[in-house]
């Protein structure tokens, strides 16, 4: 009996490890369709090879730091649990790898290739890990103080701050050292408009990470015995508020239309096992507003060029999704309960300050040695990873 259900969670984790490793190349699709046609073939490659580097940074490094757990023990150890443990990294991985595919999307179209791989292993192999332990593990005794002190310690079932805010908010400083994009803010106060290079992909991609979603959420449970349909339904509930939100306010925009369920979806995963469905119907619309509102004001009026808006659909949705947790959790307006307002604020802040410190010591420091953003040359050409340079053919004009 007990193989049993070792075989049967293992199986359960298996296949939300396998949806959200989907869900990368919704990420991809996602940037595809929004960056221009010269920069396509180098946001495709760009996820794939940032996923192997996180991969190698995860197994040796970050894994260990979160949950001080290591891979150096016999093939037998390992297997126990048929393989749970294993396939439980796995699951993991593909959070931890979420990290520098939320901030490709911000840093798109003037990044060079390799500092970006030298900043995702720094990212996931060094501080990604301090608050997914503290988060997840219980690390450095943070939570057993919230909740000596506050009734309750951070809540955050699916990753709102741990992935979401996290990845957003370290992206901040990496678009803010790499500067605007060639000629999209001109010294006059014009502004270029760069629309979405293709609005199919970007609905593939978005409708591809809204399907996955449902396993970065459901399986974050983790063993069959811990799954809730409750979370299905919240997670459904929070993706339709941010949708409709986002298409009222963003007037039809396709854009605002394919980011306000990803937008919602953020927002709910750390309150998506404790709040009433109507709670998270209104944690995404909320979530779909924030995003439509901070993207207009960041782009247009602050003049940040942050690409696919990264740091209002992650860094501040997943900080609101961390804080409604507190609100729609609570006993008082139809959630289970168990979760604290004040501990959800002060776990919340902490998440988002390790991010911003760590994306300004990572970015700033690749900037200072190596240089973090691409020659005029070849930002004109397009992306130092593209279709001339990657191609063995002599054939160089054929395009992919």
């Amino acid at each position: 009996m007990d193989s049993f259900r070792s075989g049967a969670d293992t199986l359960f984790i298996l296949l939300g490890a396998i949806m959200i490793l989907a869900m990368h190349a919704g990420f991809a699709f996602l940037e595809l369709g929004t960056v221009r046609k010269k920069n396509q073939v180098n946001a495709l490659v760009k996820i794939l090879v940032d996923f192997a580097v996180s991969t190698i940074a995860y197994f040796f490094v970050g894994y260990s730091i979160a949950y001080g757990v290591n891979f150096f023990s016999s093939a037998e150890v390992l297997a126990q649990k048929s393989g749970f443990e294993l396939v439980k990294f796995f699951f993991l991985l593909t959070f931890a790898a979420a990290i520098p595919a939320i901030i490709s999307g911000g840093i798109a179209e003037r990044a060079r290739f390799h500092p970006q791989l030298a900043a995702t292993a720094l990212m996931v192999g060094l501080i990604y890990p301090i608050f997914e332990g503290i988060a997840w593990n219980q690390r450095f005794g943070i939570q057993a103080w919230l909740e000596a002190s506050y009734g309750a310690a951070f809540h955050d079932f699916a990753g709102s701050v741990v992935v979401h805010a996290v990845g957003g908010w370290a992206a901040l400083p990496a678009v803010l050292l790499l500067g605007s994009r060639r000629g999209r803010y001109s010294k006059d106060g014009s502004i270029s408009a760069h629309p979405p290079s293709s609005i199919p992909f970007l609905a593939l991609g978005a409708w591809i990470l809204a399907v996955g979603w449902f396993g970065f959420n459901v399986m974050s449970a983790q063993t069959l015995d811990k799954m809730n349909g409750l979370v299905a339904m919240n997670s459904l509930m929070a993706m339709v508020g941010g949708t409709l939100v986002a298409v009222v306010i963003g007037k039809n925009d396709p854009g605002f239309a394919y980011n306000g369920p990803l937008a919602g979806l953020v927002a709910i995963c750390a309150g998506s096992d404790l709040m009433h469905p109507l709670g998270a119907l209104a944690t995404g619309g909320i979530a779909g507003a924030i995003f439509v509102w901070l993207f207009t004001l960041t782009q247009n009026r602050w003049k940040i060029d942050d690409v696919l808006g990264v740091w209002p659909l992650h860094g501040l949705c997943g900080a609101w999704g961390g804080i409604a947790a507190g609100i729609f959790g609570a006993q008082a307006v139809g959630g289970l309960g168990g979760v604290s307002l004040m501990s959800q604020l002060i776990g919340t802040a902490l998440g988002v300050a390790i991010a911003v410190v760590g994306g300004v010591l990572v970015y700033g420091l690749l900037k200072i040695t190596v240089g973090i953003r691409l020659d005029p040359e070849e930002e004109y050409e397009g992306a130092d990873l593209s279709v001339h340079k990657i191609s063995s053919t002599a054939e160089r004009e054929t395009s992919w």
